[in-house]
């Protein structure tokens, strides 16, 4: 992989939550600060509140389970348009103004994200997708375009059946398969950026702020029921990125993206126990 910028060998892929999309002076100082970050970048976004209340406003009801978004035909339909369509051409359009080539795909566009449909057992989270492969050769191309992918979470699988699949997902498998195919030339660091200051004992509180998290420590929360439901993926996707190759995980808030990359802020995750 051919990188350009002052470190040519770093990778930074960041993740961007829902609660940061829906509020603008957020999401604003965000990209400004991600239009800074050197070398190359990702950013990976999720959906918001405009999914859900256009979903209302159509009567169609909404389930959440553990965080995870209970995707029917219809529910579909709106995720495609939202998060593929207004979202992220919203992002992609900000982004410009900054100075950032930024180029706004799905993870069906090009097949740069294979996914197959999650079992109906144990729970049936409706047309879901789980994902496959990753196309990095493509990511590689634009990359080396002089572009910054953003990609919203919509993939497809091999009969072209269009799925919904979760952001913080999405991110620790394009981390992965990025820090698999560059590992000899390129650093990979996942941010997950929130609306948090990172991973808190008491999510009212920021004081609560956990600096460093392993294994038998997020263990040792969970059994404790010290980890809010939205923040299980975010985690298990962190520490499963650190186990396959991913350098840096960094998990906090998304208007101190600059502190989180410098080490200044935040939860890291580490993979020894």
């Amino acid at each position: 992989m051919k990188l350009d910028g002052n470190k040519q060998d770093q990778l930074t892929i960041v993740k961007i939550g829902g609660n940061v999309i829906d509020d603008e002076p957020t999401l604003n100082e965000f990209l400004t600060q991600f239009s800074k970050i050197e070398g190359q970048k990702i950013l990976i976004h999720g959906g918001g509140k405009l999914a859900t209340q256009l979903a209302e406003r159509m009567g169609i009801p909404q389930r959440l389970i553990e965080g995870r978004r209970v995707t029917d035909a219809e529910t579909l339909k709106i995720a495609v348009m939202v998060y593929g369509g207004w979202i992220n051409k919203k992002l992609v359009s900000t982004l410009n103004t900054l100075g950032t080539r930024a180029i706004g795909v799905t993870g069906a566009d090009g097949q740069l994200v294979e996914s197959k449909k999650r079992p109906p057992e144990p729970i049936d989270y409706g047309f879901v997708g789980d994902v496959v492969r990753v196309n990095t050769t493509l990511l590689e191309d634009w990359l080396n375009a002089g572009l910054t992918p953003v990609i919203a979470p919509i993939t497809s699988d091999a009969s072209g059946q269009l799925l919904n699949t979760n952001a913080d997902t999405m991110a620790n498998a394009i981390a992965t398969a990025c820090a698999r195919a560059f590992a000899e030339t390129v650093s990979v660091t996942l941010v997950y950026s929130f609306e948090k200051k990172g991973v808190l004992l008491d999510v009212t509180d920021n004081s609560t702020l956990v600096s460093e998290l392993t294994p038998l420590s997020y263990l040792a929360m969970k059994e404790k029921k010290q980890v809010f439901a939205g923040m299980l993926p975010k985690l298990d996707n962190a520490f499963l990125s650190i186990e396959n190759g991913v350098e840096n995980v960094i998990l906090g808030q998304a208007k101190e993206l600059n502190l989180l990359l410098c080490g200044k802020s935040g939860t890291k995750i580490h993979g020894n126990l």
